[in-house]
């Protein structure tokens, strides 16, 4: 089995770029060790160091040199699409108030799934549109330490 050990930042790079791909969603970019199987088929495990959480564009490598991208991975997701930022300001405002991991960007914000956010932010006067779509959530959400837990809501 292939042994990803260690890791090279998506702005560190420089050589190949990459022998295989890895995607991964968010929860699984979070974990340091497990086993995973590469997009070709190939199984690896991950033996990593804890704390750092995995970010599209990042790059594995193993002990013999091969190098293996990872993407960031498809995944149900919510996202809120306006052109009025005082509402997704709102709208961020109140999901930071439940801890809920976002990816903000200008024009829209995603999080996990979660219905019964999805009918807040309704509330809030934004639509929200349920998709598949890849997940990076701001290094904060998650980032620099790990404090144990999780908050998930009934999908």
């Amino acid at each position: 089995m292939i042994e990803l050990t260690k890791i090279i930042k998506a702005g560190d790079r420089s050589g190949p770029e990459r022998d295989a791909t890895l995607s991964l969603t968010i929860d699984q970019r979070i974990k340091s060790r497990m086993r995973v199987r590469l997009d070709d088929g190939r199984d690896a495990g991950l033996l990593l160091p804890r704390g750092y959480i995995l970010r599209d564009g990042d790059v594995l490598v193993s002990e013999d040199g091969l190098r293996v991208g990872i993407v960031a991975a498809d995944e149900p997701v919510s996202t809120i699409y306006s052109s009025d930022s005082h509402l997704l300001a709102r709208a961020c405002y109140h999901l930071g108030n439940r801890h809920v991991p976002l990816q903000i960007t200008p024009g829209w914000v995603r999080y996990q799934h979660d219905h019964v956010l999805d009918d807040m932010v309704a509330g809030l006067g934004l639509q929200v549109t349920s998709e598949n779509a890849p997940f990076e959530p701001e290094a904060g959400a998650y980032g620099g330490h790990s404090h144990g837990h999780a908050h998930h809501h009934a999908h």
